[in-house]
């Protein structure tokens, strides 16, 4: 069973140094504890705060801050960039049309290709079956 998130919750990213914030704006109807539902469709740069700093030899910046550094990890600020929506786990439970966001959800970044995952939801309630 999945917890459905909402705005407020945690998330992590593989290669973040700190955790990033998720801000639910896809539909203005559905309120879980007072607070409006996420769904898949809430990925993007305003959906979800950066990660800090990103650790990815994938990411551009990483890489070229590395190599100048003559080959030591040098970390830049985390520049989301979501390769897609949040992988659906109930597709079929909608919100405003659009599947939930749960916390057993994932997401791509297509920046330094780490996956990003739901810490904490937001609220601990209700869950999907």
């Amino acid at each position: 069973m999945g917890q459905f998130v909402v705005t407020g919750a945690t998330a992590l990213c593989t290669f973040g140094l700190a955790p990033g914030t998720i801000t639910a704006s896809s539909q203005g109807t559905c309120l879980i504890g007072g607070k409006p539902a996420a769904t898949i469709m809430d990925c993007s740069i305003a959906n979800i705060s950066p990660f800090g700093l990103c650790t990815s030899l994938a990411n551009p910046q990483v890489a070229a801050a590395t190599a100048a550094a003559l080959g030591v990890l040098t970390p830049q600020p985390c520049m989301l960039m979501a390769a897609g929506t949040w992988i659906p786990t109930k597709p079929s439970v909608l919100i405003g049309g659009k599947p939930c966001l749960t916390n057993d959800c994932k997401l791509m970044c297509a920046n330094g290709m780490g996956t990003i995952s739901i810490v904490n939801p937001g609220q601990l309630q209700t869950v999907t079956v």
